[in-house]
């Protein structure tokens, strides 16, 4: 749930769905799920208003890139290396897999809509939280419940790199020309093409990430 709040599936201000809805969502108990809200509660993460009409709504502000987020790389070389080196396998994958499928109306939306949100955030902030819900909406349009984990795991990792680092207008230009042929790749139906695009995206930012931890 933590990581769902910090990659901006759910966004400062944004009301969590009710207890039932989100337990569901997660594929977890309601006791397990109360006991991550109350985690959530303690860090500041979310604030609850009990009875009717209450609800939870999250509290924690995006990360600006940049800003103070080395701490979080510290100890941590070997297992973000990893990372990068299991996401250029899964990423592809992903959206090769969801290119193969016929999708939806509401799916197709979901991918466009989140393209279409990274490139309307108003800061690097939101940018950054907009980048990863775009790679998240085309996992989920995979139909994969085990793709849609294993970004999430990749994602989580990549965030904590890309908020240690200011970010540059010409690498989020870079990237939103990236986005935009894996968004269309997708949307076609060519399966290899968006395997190819996501490719040189997730080798692009490697190249980027492996200066910051060596």
């Amino acid at each position: 749930m933590a990581t769902a709040i910090r990659l901006g599936v759910y966004p400062h201000g944004s009301a969590l769905p009710p207890e039932r809805e989100l337990a569901v969502a997660l594929g977890v108990s309601r006791a397990t799920l109360r006991e991550a809200m109350a985690g959530l509660r303690e860090a500041g993460m979310v604030a609850t208003t009990r009875g009717r009409g209450g609800g939870s709504v999250v509290l924690h502000e995006p990360s600006t890139p940049g800003q103070g987020g080395r701490a979080r790389l510290r100890g941590r070389r070997e297992e973000l290396l990893d990372g990068l080196v299991f996401r250029r396998v899964v990423e592809p994958g992903a959206v090769q897999v969801a290119a193969g499928r016929t999708l939806s109306a509401a799916e197709r939306a979901l991918v466009v809509d989140s393209l279409a949100a990274v490139a309307a955030a108003p800061d690097a902030a939101g940018h950054r939280q907009a980048d990863s819900r775009l790679h998240l909406a085309l996992a989920t349009v995979t139909g994969s419940a085990r793709l849609v984990e294993a970004v999430t795991a990749v994602q989580a990792g990549l965030h904590d790199m890309l908020v240690a680092i200011p970010v540059l207008r010409v690498n989020i230009e870079h990237s939103s020309a990236q986005h935009e042929a894996i968004v269309a790749a997708v949307l076609e139906g060519d399966g290899a093409r968006a395997r190819r695009e996501m490719e040189r995206h997730c080798d692009d930012t490697a190249a980027l990430l492996r200066g910051l931890l060596d």
